[in-house]
């Protein structure tokens, strides 16, 4: 038996428990959802490359889990639907003047299942006799940007009949030693977070009329960084990654952002989960000082703020702060900075290229810039919501990026001041809209006002109680946001099995957006045992 198989009921990571928190509140779906294509070119055996998705599978049973809630708690479960690994013959695609594109496209819109599975698919696709393209999908909670390159090598092997190499543990002994770190630095983290901190989504950059920090349709600008970047790095003594975050914080001072932070997803990987699909990312904000001096001064001061929050990486932030309501990116602004080590793979007998950065056609904020960063180049693409921010905004953003790096690494010891720099964007700063596109229920009276505050009087007690117990806290008032407690994805999930099991009510996870008091709870009891 494989050292990787999932065990029924294997606690989830804390990451996975915020994303199915996320999903069951209605504000994930597509932004969830990571495409990668692979495109073959020459003789391919179809039924030997579906047999190596097979395989990568068995390999890595992330793939064919789900999640469930017990007495509170998420664990991961074998998915009742399996990953769909199938092949398709659209032979003449392309000679119809039809992009490949459209098919990841397609495939990236399927539904994805945190509770029944499938959490991930797998299509063969023959465009012609000998072009092919394998589309892959999978939902974020059990995939992440490394994933990416393990699958691939997976895949690779398999297909060239090699045996998937053992894993030194299991997705649920990698669990327990993330939670036994996170319970150990929380603490610590509290402190490091208190006065860095700011839930803050103001905003200001050039063709912007709002804010989101929750999943919307997307659109996209790609670029390349400029090549001897790295060059300009190491002078500075920082990385690539740290040279980037610096220009996007100095670009977003040049706009008018006063001690703006900006989100980046980190790495929570060890040696042992180095071959792991799944999810070992944690999204943590990094703030920075005011742009002053040389450029190379404040990029190491990015720097040393990013490394002292390594420290931190595996804790969430809404464990250790309160006042963080579940979202889909912390702040407006967000990074993903990945380096791969350039290899490409290798199937026998066949030509492949990947598309490493195949977009999901969502973002989870309001700007969110990507990068990947190979031997063969930088590539670079800025999402963004097109209803907040228009196109021509997003593009002045790039250009301005691109111009302050070019400048950046063509003089890597100049002055803050003496680079091309934006004017301040003058219209003033931009407030967030957290309505959802779409959901007609955010204009529907919170649920204390439909069942009545009087109605809800005999359940106040029981719900106060259970509020106490979840939050371990001796007193708590009626109207108190469960947020600003400290309430987390973990406080919603207790709170409801505990409501469910003491007061045989199923609460939905939507009346912790309307009203996540006491007294929104209660009231929304009564209107559940009234509608029974």
């Amino acid at each position: 038996m494989s050292p990787t198989l999932i065990g029924e009921g294997e606690q989830a990571s804390l990451a996975q428990h915020g994303m199915w928190i996320t999903e069951q509140m209605g504000c994930g779906g597509r932004v969830y959802h990571m495409p990668l294509a692979i495109r073959l070119d020459g003789p391919l055996d179809v039924d030997r490359l579906l047999a190596a998705c097979h395989d990568v599978v068995r390999a890595h049973p992330q793939l064919a889990a789900a999640l469930a809630e017990r007495d509170g708690v998420v664990r991961l479960v074998p998915a009742a639907v399996p990953p769909p690994i199938k092949f398709e013959d659209v032979s003449g695609f392309e000679d119809a003047g039809r992009e490949p594109g459209e098919l990841v496209d397609r495939e990236t819109s399927l539904a994805l299942d945190l509770g029944t599975g499938p959490v991930a698919r797998f299509t063969v696709f023959r465009l012609a006799p000998e072009r092919h393209l394998l589309v892959f999908v999978a939902h974020h909670a059990v995939f992440d940007g490394m994933s990416k390159d393990i699958l691939v090598r997976g895949l690779a092997a398999a297909y060239a009949g090699l045996p998937s190499q053992a894993l030194p543990l299991t997705y649920g002994e990698a669990v327990e030693r993330e939670n036994a770190q996170v319970a150990k630095l929380l603490g610590d983290a509290a402190e490091f977070w208190h006065g860095r901190w700011s839930d803050r989504q103001d905003l200001r950059l050039p063709g912007l009329s709002g804010v989101s920090i929750r999943a919307a349709a997307g659109d996209a600008v790609d670029f390349a960084l400029p090549a001897d970047l790295a060059v300009a790095a190491d002078k500075m003594g920082v990385t690539r990654f740290e040279l980037v975050l610096a220009a996007v914080h100095t670009l977003l001072a040049a706009y008018g952002n006063e001690d703006a932070a900006v989100s980046v997803d980190l790495s929570t990987r060890i040696e042992e989960t180095r071959g792991h699909i799944g999810l070992f990312v944690n999204e943590l904000p990094v703030p920075a000082p005011a742009p002053a001096g040389r450029f190379a001064e404040f990029a190491r001061a990015v720097r040393d703020e990013l490394r002292a929050t390594y420290r931190f990486r595996e804790v969430p932030l809404a464990r250790a702060v309160g006042g963080v309501s579940p979202r889909t990116a912390l702040t407006p602004v967000s990074v993903s900075y990945r380096r791969r080590d350039g290899s490409e793979p290798e199937f026998p007998g066949v030509e492949a290229s990947v598309d490493w950065m195949a977009f999901n056609q969502a973002v989870r904020g309001t700007l969110h810039l990507q990068v990947v960063d190979a031997q063969d180049g930088v590539a670079a693409r800025l999402q963004f919501n097109p209803l907040v921010l228009s196109r021509s905004g997003c593009e002045s953003v790039a250009d301005h990026l691109l111009a302050l790096l070019r400048a950046v690494a063509a003089a890597p010891d100049a002055d803050v001041a003496d680079l091309p720099l934006p004017s301040p964007v003058v219209d003033g700063a931009v407030e967030p809209s957290f309505a959802r596109a779409g959901d007609v229920r955010a204009e529907e009276p919170s649920p204390s006002a439909r069942g009545g505050a009087a109605d809800a009087v005999p359940y106040l007690a029981e719900v106060g109680e259970i509020w106490r117990e979840v939050l371990g806290m001796p007193e708590i008032g009626p109207d108190e946001d469960l947020f600003d407690l400290g309430g987390h994805s973990l406080s919603i999930t207790q709170i409801i099995a505990k409501v469910r099991e003491r007061m045989d009510v199923e609460l939905s996870f939507d009346v912790f957006f309307d009203d996540p008091t006491i007294n929104g709870i209660a009231a929304e009891v009564v209107r559940l045992r009234e509608e029974a």
